[in-house]
């Protein structure tokens, strides 16, 4: 039997027809803002030791993506992440909490550890998520960013799921 290919969703992007919700972005109102969106992952392939995330903005510079997460050793056990993950148990070093199951979350492109949703002008820009399966957990040191993460994952992919979701703010 041939094994289901990895797939990543988030229930809330797809409810909304594939647009970034208000709440995952800076436009969001009070507690319900800038939050990281739940995601889920189904197939991940055997032999996975860990998996990464990797959130950019496709559409913000025709030569460079803007990152607004990079996520690390996620257990390959792990199901997805849920929403409001970014930042808990987590230090201001972007470092594994105590809980956290050796997941670390990187810099993103505002110099800041965890997520950042997209802000205004960046009206209709895709936020593009992509998982990596890996065969090895990575040592990235403490500061995590997604040039560190890119370039200790070559080599090491088992499979790659991608959502894009819109943001219309």
């Amino acid at each position: 039997m041939a094994q289901e290919s990895l797939r990543l969703v988030s229930p809330p992007i797809a409810a909304h027809e594939g647009r970034l919700p208000r709440q995952y972005s800076a436009e969001g109102q009070g507690a319900k803002k800038d939050m990281s969106p739940p995601l889920e992952w189904y197939g991940v392939p055997e032999g996975t030791r860990s998996l990464a995330l990797v959130v950019q903005d496709i559409d913000a510079d025709a030569a460079v993506p803007w990152t607004h997460w990079v996520v690390a050793n996620i257990p390959p056990d792990t199901k997805g992440l849920p929403e409001g993950f970014s930042g808990r148990e987590h230090g201001a070093s972007g470092a594994a909490g105590p809980h956290s199951g050796g997941v670390q979350e990187g810099v993103n492109d505002w110099k800041q550890p965890g997520w950042r949703g997209p802000v205004p002008p960046s009206h209709g820009h895709r936020i593009q998520f992509k998982l990596y399966a890996l065969d090895d957990e990575l040592n990235l040191g403490n500061k995590v960013t997604k040039d560190k993460l890119m370039d200790a994952i070559e080599g090491h992919v088992l499979g790659e799921a991608e959502l894009t979701a819109v943001f219309e703010g």
